[in-house]
């Protein structure tokens, strides 16, 4: 059997496995904020910058529209956020967080010391592990 196709050699499988691992885990945590983990990484985005373009949104997360947009319409029915045109350029979605969406920020705190209860690395292997990430993301590119 040809070495490059046994699945042991492969990187995707891993980075594959503890992704989904890893989202897995925070849907308890999750959960009672009524949010799925894209909400929740949008909700991070949202609170960094209080103001942001679909665009701009969807670049932070490197996620398209057409995820983005059935995405964005629960959070806004779940009154998290308000979406509408730009004053500057009607073509431009701005999305801004509700007060409801502003205070889930003081809530959610605890949510990153849970997550960093189950993963088990120290703070240099996290930071490696960021690292290698991100460079791998970059190449990508």
């Amino acid at each position: 059997m040809n070495a490059k196709l046994k699945l042991e050699n492969q990187l995707c499988f891993p980075l594959y496995a503890a992704a989904k691992e890893i989202t897995r885990r925070y849907r308890p945590l999750l959960d009672p904020f009524g949010l799925t983990y894209t909400q929740y990484i949008a909700m991070m985005a949202l609170w960094e910058r209080h103001r942001l373009t679909i665009t701009e949104l969807g670049s932070m997360l490197m996620l398209d529209s057409g995820t983005l947009t059935p995405m964005l319409k629960k959070m806004e029915r779940d009154g998290l956020i308000l979406r509408h045109r730009s004053d500057d350029d009607e073509r431009k979605v701005m999305i801004t967080l509700t007060p409801k969406g502003k205070a889930l920020h003081d809530e959610m705190g605890i949510v990153p010391e849970q997550m960093g209860a189950c993963v088990k690395l120290d703070s240099g292997e996290a930071e490696q592990l960021y690292g290698l990430l991100y460079k791998l993301i970059n190449a990508l590119k």
